[in-house]
């Protein structure tokens, strides 16, 4: 006899109690496990992943060709070092984390397929409650816990950004986000329009030329690119040496960030010079005849959005050989065969992919509430990006934007471990990170400075994020460099952390 069990979705049967609640099982998350198991002996912990499996972008992202567009001695983690060529597929980029996990047995700490839908804080217990629902049988379930690490990273995984332009549902072909990819697209021979020129349009445009019959990118505006080997050479050098290769992992990170560290100090000191750089390399690819100041050419300061690396400059190469194209125009509306251009140019496609970037999701879609009021990010101001005034024993990892996101992964912990030890030999129950009486005339801006940095999906989201104030401590300076000495100097016992 078939019977189906029903299961109760309205109450949570049992709560579990951790030391530690690590939102996410993406980089971010298995790097936090990993420093809790090192660092922080005996406490215990559960990361809660809303997916089937580790990864976080690597795993949802499943478009052609996905792969890391920073370097993997950087975007690794510092204690497992990476022996292989330093741009990744998101394949490669598994197998590592899976090591990872493996190595030092973090597997039983991670609960798959469980999505948090609420974090409430209690000041009468010192403890949040966390609930969950559990995607494959729609069960809930509870939590509590001393401490809550956010590591779900920053845009909404269910679904990417697409503008809504005119007559999209005219067009007979097929609109595709690479943020929700289908298994079913067969590109093959077909002509193919990718919108957009960041690291996802320059990353897929490469895969599928071989196999479209035509792509092209089609920007409204350029972006810079760096190209070079996809390999290291002070790296290569020191194989050749057979030198053990954590000495390798390390003497490689700290040449690639002393490089990576005087080249931004050189986009804000002298920036035509920087951009004479860029544009040069994508000279050497495409020909002085090129039309480089129309396609390449961005009119922004570089390092004010992102700049991906283009390994052996395999988008410049499909466009020299004639398999990819570009087109700098903005779109008027779509047609039935493709789309039509301001100029009054039209495109025609078989598939057009909308690579237009990510919306931006400042807490998980997690509702918040702090002894039973609802918890807005934007009312509180931040603590070097990872603390939150009024928010009691919670850290957010938000990475660098100019550098590996993983580098911040390592220095948060350090800091959040740390803090975890002193919170233990004190007897504190718990901490929140408030301004002191000199930071309250302090003005307070926007999470980030656009003239420093504005890609469209910060400028769409501003009024999600907490605010900044103009001291160090009060915002996220995205300064590698500097932070990786300030971390380790905090003052744990400021007056910006407030214990209870």
């Amino acid at each position: 006899m078939n019977v189906q069990t029903q299961i109760d979705t309205t109450a949570p049967r049992t709560t579990e109690h951790f030391d530690v609640v690590i939102a996410g099982a993406g980089i971010s998350g298995v790097g936090a496990a990993y420093h809790l198991t090192t660092q922080c002996p005996g406490t215990t912990f559960v990361a809660l992943e809303a997916q089937k499996t580790f990864g976080g972008t690597w795993t949802t992202h499943r478009y052609p060709g996905i792969r890391s567009d920073s370097d993997l001695h950087t975007f690794g983690y510092r204690f497992k070092p990476w022996t292989t060529a330093p741009i990744a597929s998101a394949a490669e980029i598994l197998k590592y984390m899976g090591e990872v996990i493996e190595e030092n047995d973090l597997a039983p700490h991670i609960r798959y397929q469980h999505t948090i839908t609420s974090a409430k804080w209690s000041s009468e217990e010192n403890l949040w409650t966390i609930e969950a629902t559990r995607t494959d049988t729609g069960e809930r379930r509870r939590f509590t816990t001393n401490f809550f690490w956010m590591c779900q990273g920053y845009y909404r995984h269910t679904e990417g950004y697409t503008p809504e332009w005119k007559d999209m549902a005219k067009f007979k072909g097929r609109i595709v986000h690479p943020q929700k990819w289908p298994e079913d697209l067969d590109y093959r021979n077909k002509r193919v329009i990718v919108i957009g020129s960041g690291a996802t349009a320059a990353t897929l445009i490469p895969a599928m030329a071989a196999d479209c019959a035509h792509v092209t990118m089609l920007q409204r505006s350029p972006t810079y690119f760096r190209t070079g080997r996809n390999a290291i050479e002070i790296a290569e050098e020191l194989r050749k040496l057979q030198v053990d290769e954590h000495w390798i992992h390390e003497i490689t990170r700290r040449k690639i960030l002393f490089d990576q560290d005087a080249f931004t100090r050189k986009t804000f000191a002298e920036p035509e010079a920087a951009k004479k750089d860029l544009l040069s390399a994508v000279e050497a690819y495409l020909g002085k005849d090129y039309d480089i100041a129309t396609h390449f050419t961005p009119k922004y300061r570089p390092w004010r959005q992102r700049i991906a690396f283009i390994p052996d400059g395999d988008l410049f190469q499909g466009i020299k050989s004639g398999k990819a194209s570009v087109v700098t125009d903005e779109i008027d509306r779509f047609t039935e065969k493709g789309i039509l251009l301001k100029s009054g140019k039209e495109l025609e496609a078989d598939i057009i992919v909308t690579a237009t970037g990510f919306n931006l999701c400042a807490n998980g879609d997690i509702e918040f509430a702090i002894d039973g009021k609802p918890l807005d990010f934007a009312d509180t101001v931040t603590y070097r990006g990872m603390m939150f005034t009024g928010v009691p024993n919670l850290v957010w990892v938000f990475g660098y934007f100019r550098a590996s996101w993983t580098l911040r992964v390592d220095l948060v912990a350090d800091f959040v471990c740390r803090l975890l030890t002193h919170m233990k030999a004190t007897g504190a129950k718990k901490v929140t990170a408030e301004l002191r009486p000199e930071d309250h005339n302090m003005p307070l801006l926007p999470w980030i400075d656009p003239e420093n940095f504005n890609p469209g999906y910060m400028m769409r989201g501003m009024h999600l994020l907490p605010k900044r104030g103009e001291k160090p401590e009060w915002q996220h300076n995205q300064d590698y460099w500097a932070e990786k000495d300030e971390f380790p100097a905090i003052d744990l016992k400021d007056k910006a952390f407030v214990y209870g």
